[in-house]
């Protein structure tokens, strides 16, 4: 990898991280998480089927989506809630993301 090429994964995640910290403000907590980590799996899902420029995958892909979403604060927000709320905000993240990527690849045209 070369300096631009890190270039384009660090402003990415730049990019995805505040937009992250900014769905955090305004949905605190679990919802907001699920939110981001929804979105973001629509969003790689249709990114990785209509976008092949390496520059961009590097950008979008590594760098903005992958910092957009996040799993270590989905673990650990589980891991405070009752295990009946743990328990659905599990099911709510993974059957929703798996549901948004399957629309994305289909939105972006699954190669």
């Amino acid at each position: 990898m070369d300096r631009s090429e890190l270039a384009l994964v660090a402003l990415g995640g730049f990019a995805g991280a505040t937009l992250r910290y900014a769905v955090s403000v305004a949905i605190p907590g679990a919802g907001g998480t699920l939110a981001v980590n929804v979105l973001g799996s629509f969003a790689l899902g249709t990114f990785v089927t209509s976008v092949s420029s390496r520059r961009a995958q590097l950008f979008f892909g590594t760098g903005l989506l992958s910092s957009l979403t996040t799993y270590s604060t989905f673990a650990v927000q589980t891991a405070s809630l009752s295990p009946v709320g743990g328990a659905l905000n599990v099911g709510a993240n993974y059957a929703l993301g798996f549901a948004a990527a399957a629309l994305g690849l289909a939105f972006g045209g699954r190669r």
